[in-house]
């Protein structure tokens, strides 16, 4: 049995009624952001090897393991979230086809130098470091939501020299940032090839974007159906819970 510490908890992983996941309110829950990534996202299904940027408590690692036989790794800066994903790992079995890395996305280029990935995940910090005295008072939550040890650049800057010619890249992030995303995705030679948005329900904006790039890809963009999380009734709408339950 794995330790728990803390506030933490072993909660089931949605729909995969088989697999468990620690969680701390205090320190990383996973959102819906990440259960959107990992199922909108391509995944190579039996050859080559997927990195996931940003990977908290390693729930992006865990979902696609769902998809994919491929290697898994994921890379978190935060001590405690990184072995809060080494127990998430040890806790479903997985240590066969995860592994975790603790260290700062833009040391991952130079670490893994002409080593490449077929598919680059991130789920990065959303918003630009405000003043330190408007900041989250707990420093996991204001590291995980703001860019205090990476801005937007870096971290497109680093999935695109992880990801191979022909790689693609996926992230998920905030729609008022989408035209800061796609300029540099061209700037470092991602070409972005699919595009979602995610609205809380119909006539209200959208909250959520994902993305994916190919490295070295070819122009033309796919602009994916509308996405809407609950109904008017605040349900959640029957194609969020075939995400979410598989239902």
């Amino acid at each position: 049995m794995v330790q728990l510490y803390g506030d933490e908890r072993i909660d089931f992983l949605l729909a995969k009624e088989n697999m468990r996941i620690i969680q701390s309110p205090s320190v990383f829950a996973f959102s819906l952001d990440a259960v959107l990534l990992a199922d909108f996202t391509y995944v190579p299904k039996t050859r080559g090897k997927i990195l996931d940027l940003c990977t908290g408590n390693g729930v992006v690692p865990l979902f696609l393991s769902t998809r994919s036989s491929v290697p898994i790794t994921g890379v978190e800066i935060q001590e405690r979230l990184y072995d809060m994903a080494l127990r998430n790992i040890e806790l479903n079995e997985l240590g066969d086809q995860l592994d975790m890395i603790h260290g700062d996305l833009k040391d991952m280029p130079g670490h893994y130098g002409n080593d490449k990935f077929d598919l680059v995940t991130c789920n990065p910090p959303y918003f630009p470091t405000p003043k330190a005295d408007e900041q989250n008072l707990n420093e996991h939550l204001a590291i995980a939501r703001h860019e205090i040890h990476c801005s937007l650049e870096d971290v497109v800057e680093s999935c695109s020299r992880l990801a191979k010619s022909g790689g693609k890249v996926s992230m998920v992030h905030r729609p008022e940032r989408m035209v800061e995303i796609i300029q540099l995705f061209k700037k470092y030679k991602l070409e972005p090839k699919r595009m979602q948005l995610v609205y809380p329900k119909e006539r209200k904006e959208a909250n959520i974007l994902l993305i994916e790039g190919v490295r070295d890809g070819k122009p033309g963009l796919k602009i994916l159906p509308p996405l809407y999380a609950l109904t008017d009734d605040d349900e959640y709408t029957p194609e969020l819970r075939e995400i979410l339950y598989g239902e």
